[in-house]
């Protein structure tokens, strides 16, 4: 099996390019964000209240199943029977999922997904530790970066439309103090591979970073 790893900042177009590159190459996609994000959900929907060690046990200890299965091209999440997709892209959620994911237990639980879709289909997963933790074999590295106001101003073009939506201000802080917490946690802090292929696309456009990565991958593969 051929395994793509993209790594990047919040923000930064990976989700996007993982997408764009699978389309062109006929591989399949993994998000693991979404998958932390579909955690999250079930958190939030178990009422465990405050994030700690001792919460994020009992979450464990009670998240039975972890299922994902694509329908259209779109990856459902689903915990413990309940689809979560629909909910996946709420602020509140990515906060949720931002203060979750650190935990070292619940890192190894989605690393185990992460790794059995891996061997079983060629494949870009992306994330923030693809790369260095969950495919430190991987084929091909790239990790993805921008200038932090080109990812805020990405984001806020995402969401201004939708209700109560933030302000570009706040996702810009948002957005530093995730940068600071990813690049500083214990466990799998955010940082390119010795061997990842770093690609700035702050001045790049989707499709001139698809095609970039595109003759590197035909480069190394062929």
């Amino acid at each position: 099996m051929i395994n793509i790893a993209i790594d990047g900042y919040v923000g930064s177009g990976k989700s996007t390019l993982a997408k764009g590159l699978a389309k062109k190459l006929n591989y399949k996609v993994l998000d693991t964000g979404a998958i932390y994000r579909g955690l999250a959900c079930a958190y939030k929907a178990g009422g465990y209240g405050e994030v700690c060690q001792e919460s994020i046990d009992n979450f464990l200890n009670n998240c039975k199943t972890i299922e994902i299965f694509f329908k259209d091209e779109l990856q459902h999440v689903v915990v413990c029977n309940v689809d979560y997709t629909q909910y996946l892209r709420t602020e509140e959620i990515s906060m949720l999922a931002a203060q979750i994911s650190p935990y070292k237990n619940l890192r190894e639980k989605v690393k185990t997904i992460q790794q059995d879709f891996a061997s079983k289909n060629n494949c870009i997963i992306e994330g923030r530790d693809i790369g260095t933790v969950v495919l430190p074999n991987a084929d091909i590295k790239f990790f993805i970066t921008a200038s932090e106001e080109i990812r805020a101003n990405r984001r806020f073009a995402q969401i201004k439309e939708t209700p109560n939506s933030p302000t570009y201000e706040n996702i810009l802080k948002d957005l530093r103090e995730r940068d600071y917490k990813d690049e500083h946690r214990l466990i799998a802090p955010l940082k390119p591979a010795k061997d990842s292929i770093i690609i700035d696309t702050s001045n790049m456009n989707l499709e001139q970073t698809i095609e970039y990565c595109l003759k590197i991958i035909k480069l190394k593969i062929n």
